[in-house]
């Protein structure tokens, strides 16, 4: 890889990076060293001129992504490696099975590559690009992919138009697939749609969660709020539940529900699919589930927007406490980076006193291996759950 500048730290400030922390930020550089432009590969040194490593020069807050922490410049094999790390990892945790063929290959910091994701979808591997230097090296991680897995993939494709800033084009890196496409996840079929869908297409990081929702929701009444494409819907009536209904604001997210409990077998008419909001469908109900589950949005993106955020959360867990029968269970999460663990357990026991009810925690939930928290990058921990029994 070749090298454009030198950024220098400013003296005191190289302690994270030591730490194998990736990310340095623009208020501890003192200086640098040539003329990079966002995507390029950077070296970065101490004040003292010692290397720490090399990475991705992107101007902004995170002004570089370190990628590798040695003296030792990055080659063209860098990806081929990292990649073959992540994707043994899955292979030790048994993420890759004959009845899971949707997982996530790459998880950005967690994967030793910061500003990169990369979902496998059954032979299809769809990337995306948070970063300046990742989209700038997409052709070169795309051919790494194919050397990796081999067989177990034949298209790459590229949606980042959604993470980086200004235009960029979706498009195939490698192959083409015909759409709709079916994964499969713990046995349960799935159709997946990267081109059109949300993030890279279906939302892998509660797959755990949704098995787990399967093994308690058997002779329950299910209500399933922000349902997307249906996922916790279908593992529920794998589960045995007696009926889930569905809902989201997006009609297409509801027509894909509709497709995703007919490709297993569920009546689409018992169990409703309702394009609307949460909260309005929530007012007039009362002791009519006994198994709800809030999965909603990030309510919040960045911290100016987290203290709105935590009115929106505390409100849908009141008013769902508020609706559910005696003996009820609730699966809560926020997926918001910013809102930490502490915070969201206290928002929701702030929703507990407004609601009044008895209420127990039953599990705290997270997301899986495939998604994996590097021990240095405590910012990686971002989906938070709740198991709730209310009484």
């Amino acid at each position: 890889m070749k090298i454009q500048a030198q950024v220098v730290l400013k003296k005191g400030r190289e302690a994270s990076a030591k730490r194998f922390h990736p990310w340095i930020f623009s208020g501890a550089i003192h200086s640098v060293d040539g003329n990079p432009t966002d995507g390029d590969w950077v070296e970065v040194r101490d004040a003292a001129k010692k290397t720490l490593g090399f990475g991705h020069y992107q101007k902004g807050t995170i002004t570089v992504r370190l990628l590798t922490f040695t003296n030792q410049e990055p080659t063209q094999t860098i990806y081929k490696e990292k990649i073959g790390k992540a994707f043994y990892q899955r292979v030790i945790a048994n993420v890759i099975n004959e009845s899971t063929t949707c997982y996530r290959l790459v998880h950005g910091e967690g994967d030793g590559l910061s500003g990169l994701i990369i979902d496998i979808y059954n032979g299809v591997a769809v990337m995306q690009a948070h970063s300046a230097g990742m989209h700038t090296d997409r052709q070169l991680i795309a051919e790494s992919i194919r050397e990796v897995l081999a067989d177990g993939i034949h298209s790459v494709y590229y949606k980042s138009q959604t993470t980086l800033p200004g235009k960029t084009e979706k498009e195939y890196l490698l192959g083409m697939s015909v759409l709709p496409h079916v994964v499969m996840e713990h046995g349960n079929k799935f159709y997946v749609d990267w081109e059109e869908g949300q993030k890279t297409g279906f939302f892998i990081d509660q797959r755990e969660n949704r098995k787990l929702v399967g093994e308690m929701a058997k002779g329950k009444k299910v209500l399933n709020t922000f349902c997307y494409t249906g996922g916790f819907s279908v593992y529920a009536l794998a589960g045995g539940a007696e009926y889930v209904h569905s809902v989201d604001a997006s009609e297409k997210a509801i027509d894909l529900t509709k497709k995703n409990l007919e490709l297993n077998g569920y009546d689409p008419i018992k169990n409703l699919s309702e394009a609307a909001d949460t909260f309005d469908f929530l007012k007039d109900k009362k002791d009519e589930y006994d198994f709800i589950i809030l999965d909603p949005p990030a309510f919040a993106k960045h911290k100016d927007a987290r203290h709105q955020a935590m009115k929106g959360y505390q409100r849908l867990n009141a008013e769902a406490m508020r609706v559910i029968k005696p003996q009820g269970i609730i699966f809560t999460f926020s997926c918001s980076q910013v809102v930490d663990r502490q915070l969201f357990y206290d928002t929701v026991v702030s929703s507990a006193i407004t609601a009044g009810r008895e209420i127990k925690v039953l599990d705290q939930l997270s997301q899986p291996s495939d998604h994996p928290i590097s021990i240095y990058h405590p910012e990686g921990d971002y989906l938070k759950g709740l198991v709730l029994y209310v009484n």
